[in-house]
């Protein structure tokens, strides 16, 4: 019998000696290299935290006690001693369980979480709440991974640190962000490792917190040891535990980069079991861009905290060299910069994953829109997916394209998705948006590259009493939907329309004389999308409108092709409605 088969719940955690707990964590480790060498995920966090996580449970109760994790990707030890340890042990098992702390699962999370710097300001709330309530517990943020970096990290901070009671921030120091560190709040925690906390430059000190450091964060002894001293401070407390990023696990140490989040693998070798040959999007972006630059000396790339997701590898930044920013994972200030880089003569491209730029909208409206500089945003990761329900793709269309003087185009093959990018790269016009297509598609039709003229929609096939416009990814959705609407004798207009932001009045008009009806595609949310405006336009014609996209829904890991089938996103039934609209 294992340790883990005796740990059902913290409480079993208690009963066990220092032996026990050093096994246990070592059975963890595997547990965590069991699920992700299978499915996939974070692998270099949750192998740091082990060892802490352990210690928080054998010194603190929760669920009385409320733990909130940031991001959080160091959530899988804390998820294999709730009770979830068959998330990590069976393949059935892992099916049913989040990559992210989510409430629905266990009353020992406190919050769905899956985006940078919230920990804090969460843990606030958790506190006050408690205070007012006139309740004693402990309320602890677990922070690390690059989130010291986003502002609303540092907003938490500055509340708890007044907040007269008790709230505990550890801060798992591993010396490193998804990718290595950006920013001067790094060169201070580097000053208090290398003076184990002694140093009187301390800015956690400054802003009023009680501080403490331990130079050993993968010492499940010491850490004890340090969280029994501060279990129930009548203040706010900060801990700084300098921990090993992927400890236990070779490839992980050696590579933290490349392995804080991996695709599944196998274990011994470390190498990937799944294929992800063939052309990307991720290398034709780079491979554009450092030939932009070469040639244009003012092209700035920004990324916010997230290089790999764009294969930005470290080799690849050193090519870019000063023409490549990493602002850490602060989406807001990566806008703001990209803005006033685009006013000071640059031409900056900025990559965000779809899920990421939600945390930018106040930028985007206000630092770049309103002041109507050209900065060139490229979205990554955007469309309806099976993802986890903090990184849905689905919501970017229809959030940043009705900001005024934001031209967001989709392009829907690889030579569109370049020319629409060369020309949003050398105009100085409008603040553009580009997002990536969801695979790499060749055009079957002429491509232009002058997109001046905004919001001109392309017509790619000309025919009667049924148009389909199929906006960036889902243009080849709308070429089946064509061949079946032949089938059944109906000769479709195809059109690509290329400009989210806008429509096209001339071609919308254009369609009244021969069409019936107006069938839209698009990638995203239904809600204010693409579709809308159409029909919208169309709204006191005779003309019918039938908008196809995603209801407005958080959803959780639900196959796509459920949620295609949910959405009558298949060619087949899109058809079926358009005879029945008919």
């Amino acid at each position: 019998m294992t340790y883990l088969d005796k740990v059902n719940s913290p409480a079993d955690v208690k009963k066990l000696s220092m032996a026990e707990l050093e096994a246990l964590a070592e059975e963890i480790r595997a547990a965590i290299l069991n699920r992700d060498s299978k499915i996939g995920g974070h692998v270099g966090p949750n192998l740091g935290i082990v060892e802490a996580t352990i210690a928080l449970h054998y010194v603190f109760d929760s669920p009385k006690d409320k733990f909130v994790f940031d991001v959080s990707h160091q959530c899988y030890p804390h998820k294999i001693l709730t009770g979830r340890k068959d998330g990590f042990l069976t393949d059935e098992g892992m099916k049913k369980i989040s990559g992210y702390t989510c409430p629905s699962e266990s009353e020992h999370d406190n919050f769905v979480v899956g985006h940078t710097s919230t920990s804090v300001s969460l843990a606030s709330g958790l506190a006050k709440a408690r205070d007012v309530k006139g309740e004693s517990h402990n309320v602890i943020a677990l922070i690390g991974d690059g989130s010291l970096s986003g502002g609303e990290a540092y907003e938490g901070l500055n509340n708890a640190a007044v907040l007269g009671s008790n709230i505990i921030v550890i801060v798992n120091d591993n010396e490193m962000s998804i990718a290595e560190n950006h920013g001067g709040i790094y060169n201070n925690l580097r000053l208090l490792r290398q003076t184990r906390g002694q140093a009187e430059c301390n800015m956690f000190k400054a802003l009023g917190f009680e501080y403490d450091y331990l130079e050993d964060g993968n010492s499940i002894e010491k850490l004890i040891e340090l969280f029994k001293k501060h279990k129930d401070a009548n203040h706010p407390v900060l801990l700084h535990i300098h921990t090993l990023k992927g400890k236990g696990y070779e490839f992980a140490v050696e590579n933290k980069e490349r392995w804080h989040w991996n695709l599944p693998f196998d274990i011994k070798s470390g190498e990937l079991t799944v294929d992800i040959s063939g052309e990307n999007y991720n290398d034709i972006t780079y491979n554009y861009l450092k030939n932009k630059i070469a040639q244009d000396k003012t092209v700035v790339v920004v990324n916010a905290g997230t290089p790999g997701a764009f294969g930005l590898t470290p080799d690849r930044r050193a090519v870019l060299g000063s023409h490549f920013v990493d602002v850490g994972i602060a989406e807001e200030q990566a806008v703001a910069m990209s803005s006033a880089l685009a006013k000071g003569g640059c031409k900056p491209v900025y990559l965000v994953y779809s899920s990421f730029a939600q945390r930018t909208y106040d930028q985007l409206s206000q630092d770049l829109a309103l002041n109507n500089n050209s900065a060139v945003i490229i979205v990554g990761a955007g469309g309806i997916s099976a993802a986890d329900a903090t990184h849905l793709g689905c919501f970017d269309m229809a959030m940043m394209s009705n900001i005024p003087n934001i031209v967001y185009l989709a392009p829907t093959t690889k030579e569109e998705y370049l020319a629409m990018l060369d020309w949003a790269v050398g105009q100085n016009e409008h603040p553009v948006i580009v997002r990536i297509p969801s695979a790499v598609e060749k055009a079957d039709f002429a491509v232009e590259k002058d997109f001046s003229q905004i919001n001109r929609y392309q017509t790619v096939k000309q025919g009667e009493k049924v148009a389909v416009l199929a906006l960036g990814s889902f243009y080849g959705l709308g070429k089946k939907v064509e061949k079946l609407l032949q089938q059944k004798g109906i000769e479709p207009t195809l059109i690509n329309p290329r400009f989210v932001s806008g429509i096209d009045e001339k071609c919308l008009e254009s369609l009244k004389d021969k069409h019936q009806l107006v069938v839209t595609l698009e990638d995203g949310v239904l809600d204010g999308g693409f579709g809308e405006k159409i029909a919208r336009y169309y709204g006191v014609s005779q003309m019918k409108v039938l908008c196809f996209g995603s209801k407005k829904e958080f959803t959780d890991r639900v196959p796509l092709k459920e949620l295609y089938e949910r959405y009558h996103l298949t060619p087949e039934l899109i058809v079926e409605d358009i005879m029945k609209a008919l």
